[in-house]
């Protein structure tokens, strides 16, 4: 029996984000499969005090297929449930090392257990730093690296574009499957989210 449509969403190996501009309550993105097709619409609920992603078929909104909520509305290491609605199953959890972050982001990626399974860690110390504390310098693109297991599951890659934020998420190196694919876009699209905020500015949509 083949795959469902919405299954086999899940299985590309490479998928771009590419945060929608001019956006003022909220931020959306689009998804981009390998072929430059549309293949998920992510927006965050504007005016929550909890942290609220929905990622949807596409951009009419009418089909959700991945919530990412926060547990608290004020955490500096706050924890994020990513869940199934179609099926109400907890996919698992992301939750931020806050005091680690201050220097370079760090995440715990946990299993619908909460079990820590791996880390999603910025890769270069340095550049972290000057990001942080350069005037003018949060333009310098960032690198993360996801593991589980100590075995890497994924690449989060920014494009240098002071303009369009696009990443690059790239699944190809977790060859044995080790992270469910809807737990790993996730984390791409919480990413995306919450460290384009640290230096947010209105954008257009391009």
């Amino acid at each position: 029996m083949s795959a469902s449509p919405a299954a086999t969403r899940f299985q590309h190996q490479t998928y771009m984000i590419r945060r929608q501009f001019f956006k003022i309550f909220g931020a959306a993105f689009r998804i981009y499969d390998p072929s430059d097709q549309v293949v998920f619409y992510s927006r965050q609920k504007a005016f929550r005090l909890k942290e609220d992603i929905r990622i949807y078929a596409d951009e009419t909104s009418a089909e959700e297929v991945l919530i990412i909520q926060a547990r608290s509305w004020f955490d500096f290491a706050a924890a994020y449930d990513v869940v199934d609605p179609t099926t109400g199953e907890k996919v698992g959890a992301l939750k931020r090392k806050g005091f680690k972050s201050m220097v370079k982001d760090e995440w715990v990626v946990m299993d619908a257990d909460d079990r820590d399974i791996g880390l999603v860690q910025e890769d270069n110390a340095l550049l972290a730093l000057v990001r942080r504390f350069v005037p003018f310098a949060d333009f310098i693109p960032q690198k993360f690296l996801g593991t589980v297991g100590g075995q890497s599951v994924f690449e989060f890659r920014q494009h240098f574009n002071p303009i369009i934020q696009k990443i690059t998420l790239d699944f190809s190196p977790d060859i044995s499957n080790l992270l469910d694919r809807r737990l790993g876009l996730a984390a791409g699209i919480l990413l995306s989210a919450i460290e384009e905020r640290q230096d947010d500015g209105l954008s257009l949509d391009i």
